[in-house]
């Protein structure tokens, strides 16, 4: 049994930076009263949030952090299970989550995720749709169990009857299952594999035995051939290597050709710049009587002497232009020439790495079929090819053992997935607690006289006979009528919780039931049921404080100062 003993948090929704704790097994019965916005559901949100990682209502993980201090929120829970106890710490703005277990923290090596399961499955064994159909019941985000799809109320009467174990076993087995498919088929294929091998062994040297000589007939042309194409293939190579090597020849002048052809080109490039020099000093005595640096005058003698002296030095420069475009054109020619003779040699070189290739696998090819001519004209079987025979006898029965052992192993597991799934075992196990389930809701249905009955069936599809035993189904029913199920349920869950000891807890809170559907009759019958409950700490979070509060042994009133929430004692 779940002893929940404290639950503490700030800065957490309206709560400011001072912890607010409540002790959870104080009084057997407590009454959280305040105005609206007060903060008195604030328990249910700091409850899921400390052992679910998400908050009782439909809001984000964000929102929970106070919006005026917006940082250090955090959230403590105190509860013990037999001799072991515990506390888990969660906070935001830092992020943390901690579960210690007698004052030891338990390993955080896991993920998020994988503590999260730790604290679930293995401490509390329950998760949050189980905590909030058997320890909350909500008037606002709470879904009914009555309004839960079908597998979700199989999720919440599997954990109170401790049985999810099948599931989680079937899951394992499943994948087992599947593994194993794989295997088996892998084992099928090589099982076909080595057949067909030891037909193929047991042909061959049938064949060998008995057609000795029309085999080396056949052999000896495939020889005779392969000979020949092995020596066009070997004269092939030998040309092209002849070839290759007058075009290496031929080529001997490249790097004279290419250095020649560069000078040229920078030769070029100089007498160029030369006569561009002469015909500027030309046009410049042409054109000018005065020196533009000194102002001097330039005598006209003097500057047709230098112009006709300009002018030869440039014609001279224009001849020697000439021949050099001349000599260039030569060595363009010949580089022209030699890249042809490169491009000659590197696809003879390719094809005769071709060849080479082609020579190897033929002489390869020969030689083996040598050896295979000079087996065959002894008339005997070679010892290898028996050997390989009874090799490959001995592979196949080790081969067909393991896939009558996997095929065996498969129709185990298929038959223990069966009974794993939703229709074996825990359909036989719920349909043993179907009974005591009907029999307990109509027993608090009674007490809240609601006079129906109200039956589940095993997909937990309900049945419900009122009046002259007219059937109705939930939504048949009035908001108030639909109240008593819901709480008829919840005291029924929490009775076969107590039963199975599985999710068994000494909290229940209730928020604002009293305040939504029940009329004061139903309240009345309802007060009544919660006086019976023994062992028990039920929190009812009210708006009637002024019809309530004599009823209840201990009340908590929240209000809220300066946009803060405060819990004050009563």
């Amino acid at each position: 049994m779940i002893i929940f003993e404290k639950v503490r948090w700030k800065n957490f929704l309206s709560t400011g930076n001072q912890f607010t704790e409540i002790d959870l097994n104080r009084n057997e019965t407590t009454l959280i009263i305040g105005e609206n916005g007060a903060g008195k559901s604030t328990v249910l949100d700091a409850l899921c949030f400390a052992l679910f990682g998400k908050p009782f209502r439909t809001i984000s993980k964000s929102q929970l952090v106070n919006t005026v201090n917006a940082m250090e929120t955090v959230v403590e829970i105190e509860f013990s299970i037999a001799s072991r106890k515990y506390k888990v710490i969660r906070s935001i703005k830092p992020n943390k989550f901690e579960i210690w277990q007698n004052d030891k923290m338990l390993n955080q090596e896991a993920n998020n995720r994988d503590y999260q399961k730790i604290l679930e499955q293995q401490i509390l064994k329950l998760n949050y749709r189980s905590f909030t159909q058997v320890v909350i019941l909500g008037s606002s985000t709470f879904v009914p169990f009555m309004q839960l799809k079908a597998r979700f109320r199989r999720e919440v009467v599997e954990d109170l009857l401790d049985i999810k174990i099948f599931s989680t076993m079937n899951m394992i087995l499943k994948q087992r299952l599947k593994d194993l498919v794989v295997e088996l088929q892998e084992v099928d294929y090589n099982y076909k594999l080595c057949n067909e091998k030891i037909t193929m062994q047991e042909t061959y040297i049938k064949d060998i035995k008995n057609n000795a000589g029309v085999i080396i007939k056949e052999k000896q042309s495939n020889y005779d051939n392969n000979f020949i194409e092995l020596n066009k293939k070997i004269n092939n190579k030998k040309e092209l290597e002849k070839t290759q090597k007058g075009l290496f020849e031929s080529v001997t002048d490249q790097i004279n050709v290419e250095s020649k052809d560069v000078k040229l080109k920078d030769l070029r490039s100089t007498l160029i710049e030369k006569k561009k020099e002469k015909d500027r000093m030309i046009k410049f005595l042409s054109e000018n009587e005065d020196c533009p640096a000194c102002e001097q005058h330039i005598d006209k003698d003097f500057k047709d002497k230098m112009i006709d002296i300009k002018k030869d030095e440039s014609n001279n420069i224009l001849d020697g232009l000439y021949k050099m475009e001349s000599e260039l054109d030569k060595t363009q020619s010949r580089l022209h020439e030699i890249v042809k003779v490169t491009n000659n040699i590197q696809d003879n070189s390719i094809q005769i790495a071709q060849l080479n290739t082609s020579i190897k696998e033929l002489e390869k090819y020969q030689e083996r079929l040598s050896n295979e001519i000079t087996e065959l004209e002894k008339s005997t079987i070679n010892n290898s090819d028996e050997e390989k025979l009874k090799t490959l006898k001995t592979e196949f029965d080790d081969i067909e053992k393991s896939r009558k052992d996997l095929r065996e192993e498969k129709i185990y597991k298929e038959a223990s997935r069966a009974m794993l799934q939703d229709t074996g075992i825990k359909t036989k196990i719920i349909k043993q607690y179907l009974p005591i389930m009907n029999q307990l809701i109509n027993k608090y249905l009674a007490s809240m006289e609601f006079y129906v009955n109200f039956t589940l069936n095993e997909n937990f599809d309900e049945t419900i006979k009122s009046r002259f035993r007219d059937n109705f189904n939930y939504a048949s029913f009035s908001e108030g009528e639909k109240m008593r199920i819901d709480l008829a349920l919840l005291f029924t869950w929490r009775a076969i919780a107590k039963m199975k000891n599985s999710t068994n807890t000494n909290l229940l809170i209730l928020d604002e039931i009293f305040d939504s559907s029940l009329d004061s009759a139903g309240t009345d019958e309802f007060l009544k049921i919660l006086n019976t409950l023994e062992g028990e700490n039920v929190f009812v979070i009210s708006h009637k404080q002024d019809v309530l509060v004599d009823k209840f042994k201990h009340t908590l009133r929240f209000e809220k100062n300066k946009n803060f929430s405060k819990m004050v004692t009563v």
